[in-house]
């Protein structure tokens, strides 16, 4: 299996050399893992974040391993030029629709969210995430209005066909966890979401087991803060899915901890951490590596095929967590601090010893 490992900007460097130490402490034979450059880095070594040597090696793989962009020396340039441009041209080239991220509180961790901590104990979702459609793909542009004022367009729209592919993705998941789904969406006021209820519907039909309901996004919103734990897996489009997916990765605690996968229709995916690359702390070794260490398990789960040696990662991290091992971004009183390698060194250390028991 080849393995596109895309570390780019920032704390991406960091936390991406934990991951890979995680991976190799788990001595899985045929793993290839091939190097690139992507975000400001590769902009600033090749002129464009996402340079045609890096789009070769990632059409040549089964999976991304990534890190993060964002370069504050970069925020000047012309849109399509800005390291953030790379995450949308990868979505595209490697046609990954379908966003899984996991929000799920750690025993131990629940002083670290800003929910009482009876309620955050409870936090168990999965938030499925239509990925290359809506707005952000959209027909966009600049205009002028009859009265001579700027106007700028962004066109959310989604065809059936879109809606039903993450639908069953989204169904699928449920049927995995606690058969409850519930779908997200603003068909009050918007065609596009009256369409996406319509075929959500139209799908509950072929998966009788699952629980189907309906939520308006601003009150889902509201809902995840109040009562967690009613939600298990959420589906809802691009930018809705965008919000609501860093809100609950909040309530765990720290965004530093949340992983996802991006997953396309033959299997392959990109897997990320959900933080940026954080440059005001870069180099300082603080970074939290956990996030991107369990994106590897979610890599060997959904793409690679391997659940036990996922299984075993998270196991892993929740011990580590379990002996009160903390980075900056999770630390609270009575915990033991610890660095990005320190973190790394934990996590490894509890791989080894379980796989020598």
């Amino acid at each position: 299996m080849h393995i596109a490992v895309l570390a780019g900007d920032g704390i991406g460097q960091e936390i991406m050399v934990e991951a890979l130490r995680v991976l190799g402490a788990m001595d899985l034979p045929d793993l290839c893992l091939d190097h690139a450059d992507v975000g400001g880095a590769a902009y600033h070594k090749h002129g464009h974040p996402l340079p045609p040597e890096t789009l070769e090696l990632v059409e040549a793989a089964d999976a991304v391993l990534f890190g993060a962009v964002g370069d504050p020396s970069c925020d000047n340039l012309e849109r399509h030029l800005r390291p953030e441009q790379a995450v949308l041209g990868l979505r595209k080239e490697m046609e990954t629709f379908a966003n899984l991220r996991p929000a799920k509180m750690f025993a131990g961790m629940e002083d670290a969210s800003g929910l009482k901590p009876e309620i955050a104990r409870t936090i168990d979702i999965v938030i499925v995430r239509e990925l290359n459609g809506d707005v952000y793909f959209g027909e966009k542009g600049m205009r002028k209005t009859a009265d001579g004022l700027r106007e700028g367009y962004d066109v959310m729209s989604y065809d059936e066909s879109e809606v039903r592919r993450i639908g069953h993705v989204a169904f699928k998941t449920a049927m995995g966890r606690g058969k409850r789904l519930c779908s997200v969406d603003k068909a009050n006021v918007l065609e596009t979401s009256q369409l996406w209820r319509d075929v959500m519907i139209e799908l509950s039909a072929e998966y009788p087991e699952v629980e189907l309901s309906h939520m308006y996004v601003d009150n889902a919103a509201m809902q995840l803060v109040r009562e967690p734990k009613q939600f298990d897996v959420v589906v809802t489009g691009n930018m809705f899915g965008d919000i609501l997916s860093d809100a609950a990765a909040m309530l765990t605690g720290s965004i530093g901890m949340l992983p996802s996968a991006s997953l396309a229709e033959d299997g392959s995916g990109m897997y990320e951490p959900c933080h940026g690359s954080a440059p005001d702390i870069a180099g300082e070794g603080s970074a939290n590596p956990l996030a991107t260490i369990l994106s590897v398990a979610m890599m060997l789960r959904y793409t690679l095929n391997v659940p036990d040696a996922a299984d075993a990662i998270e196991a892993a991290v929740s011990r580590v967590l379990d002996q009160g091992l903390r980075t900056p971004d999770i630390f609270s009183e009575g915990c033991t601090p610890a660095s990005t390698v320190e973190m790394g060194d934990a996590v490894v250390e509890e791989l080894v010893a379980a796989m020598a028991s």
